[in-house]
This record gives structure tokens, C-alpha cells and sequence, in this order.
């Protein structure tokens, strides 16, 4: 090999000059190859090869004092996440859990001065690519507007993999809107046991961040989860009679356990949904909420807030559908003729989730008696 000196190659107050390191980095893959600092085959005399060497291991020095610098440890240090990056949906890990996590490794990292430690492979779930730490790519199959301002999105998983989620666990999704990075939680509304794709229930409002992220989606798109969180737990028969109350895009958590109890006979739970909606347009999945309803053990009421007469309704809906607000005489009314001591799960706005809470509480029901999404 013939290592020929570049006329350049020019040392300055002690450290070498920035051409010099250029070309240090060019030529460093072929020290090593019998040409090693202390026997370097090339045809010069000896000065030349310590014109050589010497510049080498001097820049391998300054080197190392670069690369463990504080400029360079404090541009590998982890970013504190924005309040934007927080769903609010009490997440395990939150965003903000695995900042500290990063940012403990990091420390370690620059203690130990070894940058391999912020190399580390973090666990893969065994279902799936899906994890709680890191936000993972999916893409869209298809898009289905199911009302004015809703959606319904459909996500290839590879294979015949499943997301392995419990019931009433929620993923979280990660948009860019404008330069900001922003987070929200979605429940899946497919059954736990699906294989080969997933599908997620979103509303879109005019002014909402995550929206205007949402609203570009098309077919083919990678949109990127991180999950599962949550969950609520059940096991076949564990209780009576479940007694849903959902608004809206809330309706999502309890389709996955209603298709988990009808898809199980060995299950004889009694479940009664109530669903709030503003108008018959936008009750949402109405077929499948029929077809479930065809249970023997399923039962679906409406509660609609912006109707003005049932007559305007098909008749399969007029019977089980009330016009205005849910209130605490409704849910009692409701609840008294459940067949069994029922325990409630409630899902949808924080508003929406408080006042079914005072509702509950008033009607005699303890913080026991019922779960919150």
C-alpha cells in the first residue's frame, strides 16, 4: 500500500487543521491493513513515515477529546417532550416516563463515555411491531368517512399478526402539525383476536391539531402508533349485567367487549349500550350495532340531543331511541330494567364522563360500581 502525504496535511498551534481531519476520516478504514501506525508499508525513508505517523496519532488524540466533548454529549442529550406531546390519557409509559428513562441511559452514557449505551435495543412486543416505548409505522388499507367530520381507518398488520391488545387498552398516535409534534389516544374498535389489520374510529374537529394532521390521510399512508396503555380487565361472566354509557367516538372502547362476549357462548353476560349521540347521522357503526343487538343477551338504547321527533327515525330505531340529554331519570329508568345487578363502564368526554359520575353517585352507585375509560 502507498500512503502518499497530501501537502496539506498541516499541524496548527497543536491540533491539526480541519482539511487534515477531512482526510484523516477518508483514509482512517485503511489503517489497519498491515499499514498499522507503528509499521506503515509504503516506499518512503523514515522521515517521511514519521511525517506521517505523527499527524495520525496526534489527530486520533484530538479525536477522542472531540467526540466526548460537552458540545457533543449535550447534542445527544434527549429532548424534554412539549405539553403537546402528552395524549392526557394517563399512559404507561407516558411520553414523559420514557424521556426520564432516555435521559437516565444518556447520563450513564456520558459518565461511562461510551456512546454504545444510547445504542441499546429496546424489547419488541411478540405479537407484533407495536411497543409502549417507540412509535411504530402502519399503513393505511383503507378509509371510510362514516359521517360529516368521522372516520373510520383501516391499518395493514404484517402477516397474520395481531396487536395483541386486552380489552379497552388505547394506542397512541404521533403527528406533525406545523413543525409540532403532537399525541392523542384512540381505542381500536376491532375485535382483540383480529389478525391482519386493525381499525381506529376518529373524529375530526375544525380547529383540533391532531385533525388537521388526520384529514390528510389517504390510502397507502404510514402513520405511526405506540402502545398498547390501559385496558379494562374482564374475564367470561365476571359480572351480571354490563351497563355501557358512551358518547360518541366513546362508543369505541365497548364495541371490542361486546363482539368478545357475543363471540363467546360460554359467556352469558347481559350487556345494555346506551349511546349519545346529536342526531340519528351520527350514531356511528350502526349496522353492526344491530347485528350485535340480535343477541339474545345484547340490548342497545339511543340518546339523541338534537332530534326533534322519533317519527322521523326508521321504525327498528323508534322503540329504543329517547330525544334530548341523558340525565340521572333516564339512567335510572334504564338501569331498573337491567336483568341483572349491573356495573357500569363509561366512555366519552371529560364533561360527559363527570356528569355520568354525579349521575351514578346520586342514583346510590359507589366509585366500585362502575368504571371510567
Amino acid at each position: 500500500m502507498r500512503l502518499v502525504v497530501p501537502p496539506r496535511w498541516t499541524l496548527r498551534q497543536g491540533t491539526l487543521s480541519l482539511h487534515w481531519l477531512h482526510r484523516f476520516f477518508q483514509l482512517t478504514p485503511y489503517i489497519g491493513e498491515g499499514a498499522k501506525l507503528g509499521r506503515l508499508r509504503y516506499q518512503a525513508h523514515s522521515w517521511k513515515a514519521a511525517l506521517v505517523a505523527c499527524p495520525l496519532m496526534l489527530a486520533s488524540c484530538r479525536l477522542s477529546e472531540i467526540m466526548d466533548s460537552e458540545d457533543v454529549w449535550l447534542s445527544l442529550k434527549p429532548s424534554e417532550p412539549l405539553p403537546s406531546q402528552c395524549c392526557g390519557s394517563g399512559c404507561k409509559p407516558c411520553i414523559y416516563d420514557i424521556y426520564q428513562k432516555e435521559l437516565e441511559k444518556w447520563e450513564e452514557a456520558k459518565a461511562k463515555k461510551d456512546r454504545s449505551l444510547l445504542n441499546r435495543k429496546k424489547q419488541q412486543s411478540s405479537n407484533s411491531e407495536l411497543t409502549p416505548e417507540t412509535f411504530t409505522a402502519f399503513i393505511i388499507s383503507s378509509v371510510n368517512q362514516l359521517t360529516e367530520d368521522s372516520y373510520q381507518y383501516t391499518f395493514e398488520l404484517p402477516g397474520n399478526s395481531s396487536l395483541g391488545l386486552s380489552l379497552g387498552q388505547h394506542i397512541v398516535l404521533r403527528g406533525l402539525v406545523n413543525g409540532l409534534e403532537v399525541q392523542r389516544a384512540y381505542t381500536p374498535i376491532t375485535p382483540v383476536n383480529t389478525e391482519g389489520y386493525f381499525e381506529v374510529l376518529i373524529k375530526c374537529y375544525e380547529t383540533g391539531r391532531m385533525s388537521q394532521y388526520v384529514k390528510t390521510w389517504k390510502e397507502g399512508d404510514k402513520v405511526f402508533w405506540r402502545g398498547p396503555f390501559g385496558g379494562f380487565p374482564y374475564t367470561a361472566n365476571q359480572y351480571g349485567e354490563l351497563f355501557m354509557l358512551a358518547s360518541g367516538t366513546g362508543l369505541a372502547p365497548m364495541l371490542p367487549i361486546i363482539q368478545y362476549i357475543t363471540g363467546n357462548e360460554d359467556d352469558e353476560t347481559f350487556v345494555t349500550l346506551v349511546g349519545c349521540f346529536k342526531t340519528f347521522e351520527n350514531i356511528y357503526m350502526k349496522s353492526l350495532l344491530q347485528e350485535q343487538a340480535r343477541f339474545w343477551n345484547i340490548r342497545t338504547f339511543y340518546v339523541l340531543s338534537q332530534e326533534r321527533s322519533l317519527e322521523n327515525l326508521p321504525w327498528s330505531f323508534q322503540g329504543n331511541t329517547h330525544i334530548g340529554r341523558i340525565n340521572e331519570n333516564m339512567i335510572r329508568s334504564m338501569m331498573d330494567t337491567c336483568r341483572k345487578q349491573p356495573f357500569v363502564l363509561i366512555c366519552g368526554s371529560v364533561t360527559f364522563s363527570e356528569d355520568m359520575e354525579r349521575h351514578l353517585k346520586a342514583i346510590g352507585l359507589g366509585e366500585e360500581s362502575y368504571f371510567v375509560f
